[in-house]
């Protein structure tokens, strides 16, 4: 008999390619979604992607009453908790939402994974909860610094509570998803204004803005902007199919950074979307952010030495599928 996993914010972003890599593999995903931050798009293009009907709960993971009836119903063997909001920058804005929130959804996940017996959790981090690293490239033994955002803050206390959880844990330090599935039935449908590069990039490609703003250009970097780690979503995808099968033959608690090891520059990522699809892009250089830190990117060996996983798509690749997604999105 097939295995159920439970995918808390399965028709988001990453969770949407998650739950088409984990069917392709054999899997039942089980999805959880009121669709507070994306769309049913995303649900109807899984459905396309494997050619079957993928069941889904509109709910929201903070109705403990209503998860817990999903539990009974749904006999599942883990959990990949995606279920937060996701913006640095809101985060810095409006703190309570986030403290509330992404910690009140853990907390009823592991109360209903406590009550029905369900021993495995895959728990949705950040490279945001290491703050600004005194080594690079990153790996899991670097000490947590002070988070530079409440949302980095929030991944930070996911962890300890995972910790200190009665079941076993992978966490999964995603450095900087981007890209898009390759049929482009699925994407980033975020129904607020977004924050992160890429999608900035393809709104102005197509004339949603009239340009791009570059937040700072005075860091210590090769080129003055920002460094970052861009992996593309659908090997993050493959990565917590990689982990689901791990956790599920191996107990204790867990860590792995999903990253590239390849750190890359705002300018270089503008200048591999203008030549991977021939456009020129407006952009202008703006004040640094708050939130934001100088540089990050993955030491990634552990997770390859441990689950057998590593990126194989290059920014190029990301680049390419997320302005096709843009061009055919509704």
């Amino acid at each position: 008999m097939k295995q159920k996993i439970l995918i808390t914010g399965g028709a988001g972003y990453i969770g949407s390619h998650t739950c088409v890599e984990l069917y392709h593999v054999g899997y039942i995903p089980i999805i959880v979604d009121n669709l507070c931050n994306t769309s049913i798009d995303n649900i109807k293009g899984i459905e396309k992607i494997i050619s079957c009907k993928i069941k889904w709960y509109n709910i929201n993971c903070c109705d403990i009453n209503a998860m817990e009836k999903i539990f009974e119903v749904e006999k599942i063997i883990a959990v990949i908790h995606f279920a937060a909001f996701k913006s640095v920058e809101e985060s810095v804005v409006n703190p309570e939402k986030y403290f509330t929130n992404n910690l009140k959804s853990l907390e009823f996940v592991l109360d209903c994974m406590f009550k029905y017996d369900v021993s495995n959790i895959i728990f949705s981090s950040s490279c945001t909860l290491y703050g600004t690293p005194e080594n690079l490239p990153v790996n899991e033994n670097e000490k947590f610094k002070t988070a530079e955002s409440p949302y980095g803050e929030t991944k930070q206390l996911g962890e300890k509570l995972l910790e200190n959880a009665d079941n076993n844990s992978i966490s999964l330090r995603y450095f900087n998803p981007i890209g898009s599935h390759s049929s482009s039935l699925i994407g980033d449908c975020s129904a607020d204004k977004p924050a992160n590069l890429v999608p900035i990039i393809t709104e102005t490609a197509i004339g949603k803005r009239h340009e791009i703003t570059i937040y700072g250009d005075d860091y210590n970097t090769y080129d003055g902007t920002a460094v970052r780690d861009y992996i593309h979503v659908e090997d993050l995808a493959i990565a917590h199919v990689s982990a689901t099968r791990y956790i599920i033959k191996n107990s204790g608690k867990h860590a792995f950074n999903v990253g590239t090891g390849k750190g890359t520059s705002v300018l270089e990522a503008i200048k591999s979307f203008e030549k991977t699809n021939n456009i020129i892009l407006n952009y202008k250089i703006g004040e640094r952010r708050k939130g934001d830190i100088e540089k990050i990117y993955a030491d990634p060996k552990f997770i390859k030495d441990k689950l057998g996983w590593e990126a194989k798509k290059t920014l190029d690749d990301a680049m390419k599928s997320a302005w096709e997604w843009e061009r055919n999105k509704k």
